[in-house]
């Protein structure tokens, strides 16, 4: 018994080890994040709207879909690459799982699969592009990414593939008890997308390469099966973000996912991962989605024109970017 009690006692300090640590690692975002919070709460003109259940239901939403996204893209950027891809997939989704429901009669749960493995497909063929020659992923992704749009566009004739049944919206708009179904769906993803990263060989890999590619080689490592994996990895969330989005929009949208590839960008840089490749954690990557998507929400609240919008999270980004530089520059 007192074995147990002590194996129980390491257990916890452990665990609070860990967590003091991810405080630590993550003191400066958080801040920002509770700074973000703080000023829209107290805002005259937000402070009425910001709280309420409805908005913060509207924002986990939001951060969802983003954040599907920057499960992939958290990889792909420790991989030191960059998949452009992703906002396009989304659209093609949606549209093709929208479009099996609705033009051919396809069972709910196979149509959703479909959307999701054509996400899957793009990303494979980013991958084996990416793996097999030394095209660059920006450029690979850059052209699936008009592929994609494209694809989009021709399937849809440019209007909305609209589903209105009650078990197609339970996906992106349903409840599973309190909490939206999409929450509980992320939290699976960020639960497997962290034991990728930290307890498998895989997750070792991804970050021997992002580190040295060359070294890892040399290592034993097979690169390209590492650079497949995860431009498919990204592939998946992104085909998984368009079938939520498309249930939650109760409509497959050919525009839908237009710059989600920024937020998600936006959303792994501000949480840390470095765009040098090497370095990076699942949960610096969820507090920076939360500050994006809080972000965004605070600028529709405040009215702040669209066009204005992609300025400042542009501005975000490079912030983030320089402040990544800098560390690496104290490093060196």
């Amino acid at each position: 018994m007192d074995q147990v009690n002590r194996n129980k006692k390491g257990s916890f300090v452990l665990l609070g080890n860990r967590i003091m640590q991810w405080l630590k690692d993550n003191m400066g975002i958080l801040i920002a994040l509770f700074a973000l919070c703080l000023i829209l709460s107290v805002n005259p003109i937000t402070r009425n709207s910001f709280l309420t259940l409805k908005n913060v239901f509207n924002v986990i939403r939001q951060i969802s879909s983003n954040l599907f996204l920057a499960c992939g893209m958290t990889m792909v950027i420790i991989l030191g690459g960059i998949d452009l891809s992703v906002g396009s997939i989304i659209a093609l989704s949606g549209c093709i799982a929208a479009g099996g429901v609705v033009r051919y009669g396809m069972p709910l749960f196979a149509a959703l699969i479909l959307g999701i493995a054509i996400g899957l497909f793009f990303g494979a063929c980013n991958g084996l592009v990416i793996s097999k020659t030394t095209i660059p992923a920006f450029i690979v992704t850059l052209a699936t990414m008009n592929i994609a749009k494209g694809l989009a566009y021709v399937y849809t004739g440019g209007s909305p593939v609209r589903v209105v049944t009650k078990e197609w919206q339970f996906l992106g708009a349903g409840y599973v008890g309190a909490v939206p179904t999409p929450v509980v769906i992320l939290i699976i993803v960020l639960i497997v997308t962290g034991l990728i990263l930290n307890k498998t060989k895989m997750g070792r890999y991804i970050y021997a390469v992002g580190g040295n590619a060359e070294a890892a080689k040399f290592s034993g490592i097979k690169v390209s099966k590492v650079k497949f994996f995860v431009h498919a990895y990204s592939g998946l969330m992104a085909g998984l973000a368009g079938v939520v989005l498309a249930s939650r929009m109760y409509s497959g949208q050919p525009t839908a996912g237009e710059g989600a590839e920024m937020d998600a960008i936006a959303a792994v840089v501000v949480g840390g991962t470095s765009m040098s490749g090497g370095s990076g954690k699942v949960g610096g990557t969820i507090i920076g989605g939360l500050i994006i998507g809080v972000l965004n929400n605070g600028l529709n609240l405040l009215n702040v024109n669209s066009f204005w919008q992609y300025v400042v999270k542009g501005a975000v980004i490079l912030l983030a970017v320089f402040i990544d530089y800098v560390k690496n520059e104290k490093a060196g």
